[in-house]
C-alpha cells in the first residue's frame, strides 16, 4: 500500500466507528412498533438496516486495524464526511425500500432530504404512514441538524478529530477542545428539543406530534407527521413556539454558548443574529404588504402567515401554514423566499445556505473598501467580526472563503434552476424549488412529488447533498481520492 493510500486507514478506522454507532440510530424508531399492526415489517425495515450498517463498520474497522490514534487533517476529515454522509444516507434509505413504501431512487431522496435536514418529501399522504417510518424522518433530520459526525465525535473520536469537526462546516471551536465543544453541542440540542416537546404537548398536540416538530424544527429540517404541515393545527401558540425553535436552531452554536456563559459582550458583538431579525422584519412587512387582499384576505392575517413562512424561510426549515402555490398571484412573496432560503441562518448551525455570517463578511468588505478610498493611503484600517465569543479581523481568507462559497452556491443555484426548466416547470416554479433544495429548506411549490421525472429528482437530490455540505468540501474529498489513485497507479506502473 503507497503512502498516500495509508492515510485512508484513519478513514476506515473512523467511518467505520461512525456507521457502528449508527447501527444503534437505526433501532431507535423501533420504540413505537408496538402500536403498528405490521409489527414483524416494521422490524425487518430497521434491524436489517442496523445489522448492515454494523457489519460494515466492523469491515471497515477490520481494514484499518494497524491504524493509530492520528490527528484528523482537513483533508481527511472532507473524505470522511463526504463518505460517511454518502453512507448513512444510502443505508437511512432502506427502511423505506424494504417497507414497500418507495422505490430506490425516491428512498434515497427521502433519505438525503432527511439528512441534509431538507424537508422535501415523496409522500402525499403522511398521515398513513407508520409511526416508526414517520420517527425515523424526524430522527435524521435531528442527527442531521447538528451533523452526524459532530454528534458522534466526542465519544467515537475525541479530541483527535479537528479535521473532521472543520469539514463538517463547523469551523468554530466553543470551547478549548473538540470532545467539550461537541459535548456542550450535544447538550443545548437535547435541552432545546427537551424544552420544545414540553411546549408544545402543552399546546395541546399529542407526545407524538410534539416530539416530532420539536425535532425537526430545531433541526430546521420541516419533516411533519401532518399532511398540511403546520396549517393541519391552526394554532397561533404552535406557530410562536415552533418560530421560536426555528430561530435557536438557525442560531450558531458559539452563539448559544456565549448566551449559557453569560459572555454579553461577545453577544452583543455577533451581527449574524441581528441581521437574521433585521430580514425577518424587512421580509414580512414587504410580504404582507404585497400580499394582503392577493394570497390574505386580511392584514392581521397576512402578518400572522408571513412572518411564519418567512422565518421558515430565513432558518432554512420549510415547515408552512399555507400553500405557496397561491403566492404565484404575488411575484414579490416568491422573490423574497428564494432570496431568504439562498441566505440561510448563522454559520454553525443548523442552517443551510450561504449563511449570515458570509453575508456579513461581504458587508464588511465593501464597508471597508469605501473607509480606503476615503481615508489617505497610510491609513491602516482594520474590521473586527465575531462568531460566538471569538473576535477576528477581516483577512483576505475570509473574504475569500465567503465569495467562493457564495459564488458556488449562485452558480449551482442558476445550473439546477435550468436544468428542472428542462424538464418543462416555469422558471419561477424551477427557481423556487431548487433553491429550496440547494439551501436545504424545503419549501415546496408543488414540483417535488414521486411522480416526478427522475432527471428532475436527482437533480434536486444532487442539490440537497451537494449545499448541505457546501460544495467544497465534496469537491476535496473527490479531488483526494482521485488523486491518490493516480499516485498508487503510477507507483505499480
Amino acid at each position: 500500500m503507497g503512502p498516500s493510500l495509508k492515510e485512508y486507514r484513519v478513514v476506515f478506522h473512523t467511518v467505520g466507528r461512525l456507521l457502528r454507532f449508527f447501527s444503534l440510530m437505526l433501532l431507535v424508531p423501533l420504540v413505537w412498533v408496538f402500536r403498528e399492526t405490521t409489527i414483524g415489517l416494521c422490524f425487518v425495515s430497521f434491524v436489517f438496516p442496523s445489522l448492515l450498517s454494523l457489519a460494515i463498520g466492523l469491515i471497515l474497522n477490520r481494514l484499518s486495524r494497524d491504524s493509530k490514534e492520528e490527528v484528523i487533517t482537513v483533508r481527511e476529515g472532507a473524505v470522511i464526511v463526504t463518505f460517511s454522509w454518502a453512507t448513512v444516507i444510502v443505508i437511512s434509505a432502506l427502511p423505506y425500500m424494504i417497507y414497500g413504501l418507495l422505490n430506490f431512487s425516491q428512498a434515497i431522496f427521502e433519505a438525503t432530504s432527511g439528512w441534509t435536514t431538507t424537508g422535501l418529501t415523496m409522500f402525499r399522504n403522511v398521515e398513513s404512514l407508520p409511526k416508526p417510518i414517520l420517527f425515523w424522518r424526524s430522527l435524521t433530520q435531528y442527527l442531521g441538524g447538528a451533523g452526524f459526525a459532530v454528534i458522534m465525535m466526542s465519544t467515537i473520536i475525541g479530541p483527535t478529530g479537528l479535521g473532521f469537526y472543520q469539514a463538517e462546516g463547523r469551523v468554530d471551536n466553543i470551547a478549548p477542545n473538540i470532545r467539550h465543544s461537541t459535548r456542550l453541542i450535544i447538550t443545548y440540542y437535547l435541552l432545546y428539543a427537551l424544552f420544545g416537546t414540553i411546549a408544545l404537548k402543552l399546546t395541546g398536540l399529542s407526545l407524538f406530534d410534539a416530539l416530532n416538530h420539536s425535532f425537526t424544527a430545531l433541526a430546521t429540517g420541516g419533516f411533519s407527521t401532518k399532511n398540511n404541515s403546520i396549517a393541519s393545527f391552526n394554532k397561533l401558540s404552535v406557530e410562536l413556539i415552533l418560530m421560536f425553535l426555528m430561530f435557536l436552531g438557525a442560531t450558531g452554536f458559539g452563539i448559544h454558548h456565549a448566551f449559557w456563559s453569560r459572555d454579553w459582550h461577545a453577544l452583543k458583538k455577533n451581527s449574524e443574529p441581528k441581521q437574521m431579525l433585521i430580514l425577518i422584519f424587512l421580509g414580512t412587512v414587504s410580504v404582507a404588504f404585497a400580499g394582503v387582499g392577493k394570497a390574505f384576505s386580511t392584514m392581521p392575517d397576512a402578518f400572522r402567515h408571513t412572518v411564519f413562512q418567512i422565518v421558515s424561510a430565513l432558518t432554512g426549515t420549510g415547515f408552512s401554514t399555507v400553500d405557496l402555490r397561491s403566492w404565484l398571484v404575488f411575484p414579490t412573496g416568491f422573490f423574497v423566499l428564494i432570496v431568504f432560503m439562498l441566505l440561510g441562518g448563522c454559520m454553525d448551525s443548523t442552517s443551510g445556505g450561504i449563511k449570515q455570517y458570509r453575508l456579513s463578511v461581504l458587508i464588511k468588505t465593501f464597508k471597508i473598501s469605501l473607509k480606503r478610498f476615503l481615508l489617505p493611503k497610510s491609513s491602516v484600517v482594520y474590521v473586527e467580526i465575531w462568531k460566538g465569543s471569538a473576535k477576528k479581523y477581516l483577512e483576505p481568507q475570509l473574504i475569500r472563503e465567503a465569495f467562493v462559497t457564495s459564488a458556488a452556491y449562485i452558480l449551482s443555484y442558476v445550473l439546477g434552476t435550468v436544468i428542472l426548466t428542462l424538464f418543462g416547470y416555469a422558471l419561477e416554479e424551477a427557481m423556487f424549488e431548487f433553491a429550496s433544495a440547494l439551501a436545504g429548506v424545503g419549501l415546496s411549490c408543488g414540483i417535488t412529488s414521486a411522480d416526478m421525472p427522475l432527471g428532475a429528482m436527482w437533480t434536486l437530490t444532487v442539490g440537497m447533498f451537494m449545499g448541505r455540505l457546501e460544495f467544497l468540501v465534496v469537491v476535496y474529498a473527490l479531488a483526494k481520492i482521485f488523486s491518490d489513485l493516480f499516485k498508487s497507479f503510477s507507483e505499480q506502473a
